[in-house]
């Protein structure tokens, strides 16, 4: 996971680390704005895939109660073609920042109800399909290289759901292992009931790595409350997985356990601390 606090000018050589080190994944999140510095998924992404050839990309999350869906699915496609097919769609509805919302015009109570509608008309474009505008058929051209998988984020029920309703992941973040394991069942009743395939699990999962449990911990705590403005000290112990690299991976594998067969590790560090804790989560993957 590429840190949304990281500066934009950083992401190709991150993501070329993280390929060289042999990550399946790389993947950014967005805010237009945030009270620590942000970018925006699809260009953060576009940088990335020109720097890469292999890991596939995934938006996590794209705002999409801020995008016209149109507009969400030109773009997707776009880094979906000049990536060769390695782009993954994740929606999320935000709302952390009220003032993000304002500044774009979007009332922020109405995400959830933007959201899932724009995901349904999302979902046409991508699959070629048309879709009336004002009595106009529309269809988008070019389409996506292939079949676009879409990941839906949140920790809410209203998230699981709509997994199951339109989405080929769920994706929550700052939640246990139990969590993820009542998602899924909940993701894929929804998904049962609607006919649908059933829904895989994904895992954002905020992560801190230091030379002991304790200092990890506050690593944790204090970058968390930098970047979310709240003391997340009570999540901590139960949703973020800390210590050393082998301590993190082998929490990771709880929440494998659970369900979680895509984890995008998102490093809590200290500003310009990026680069080294990729490699030693890198080293600590071939130790496994």
């Amino acid at each position: 996971m590429l840190p949304p606090t990281a500066d934009a000018a950083e992401i190709p050589a991150l993501a070329a680390r993280a390929e060289e080190l042999g990550f399946d994944l790389v993947a950014c999140g967005e805010h237009v704005l945030f009270g620590s510095p942000t970018s925006n998924a699809f260009v953060a992404l576009a940088a990335a895939a020109a720097a890469t050839s292999r890991v596939r990309l995934v938006s996590a999350v794209t705002l999409l109660p801020l995008y016209p869906a149109v507009l969400a699915a030109k773009m997707a496609t776009t880094v979906d073609r000049v990536s060769g097919g390695r782009f993954e769609l994740g929606i999320g509805v935000g709302g952390e920042n009220p003032a993000e919302f304002a500044a774009c015009g979007v009332p922020v109570s109405a995400r959830s109800r933007r959201t899932d509608a724009a995901l349904t008309t999302v979902r046409a474009y991508l699959a070629g399909e048309q879709v009336d505008v004002e009595g106009e058929p529309t269809r988008l051209d070019p389409l996506p290289v292939r079949p676009m998988p879409i990941w839906v984020g949140g920790r809410a029920e209203a998230s699981m759901r709509r997994a199951g309703r339109a989405g080929d992941v769920w994706m929550p973040y700052l939640c246990s292992p139990d969590r993820v394991a009542r998602g899924l069942r909940v993701a894929n009743d929804v998904a049962a009931e609607q006919g649908r395939a059933p829904i895989t699990g994904g895992l954002l999962a905020w992560s801190a790595v230091a030379a002991s449990r304790s200092e990890a911990r506050d690593l944790a705590v204090g970058t968390l409350h930098r970047i979310y403005g709240q003391d997340m000290d009570r999540l901590v112990d139960a949703c973020v997985p800390h210590g050393t690299a082998d301590d993190v991976l082998a929490r990771f594998g709880e929440y494998a356990e659970a369900g979680a067969e895509q984890i995008l590790f998102a490093p809590l560090c200290a500003e310009g601390g990026h680069g080294a804790v990729i490699e030693e989560i890198g080293a600590a993957l071939t130790r496994t």
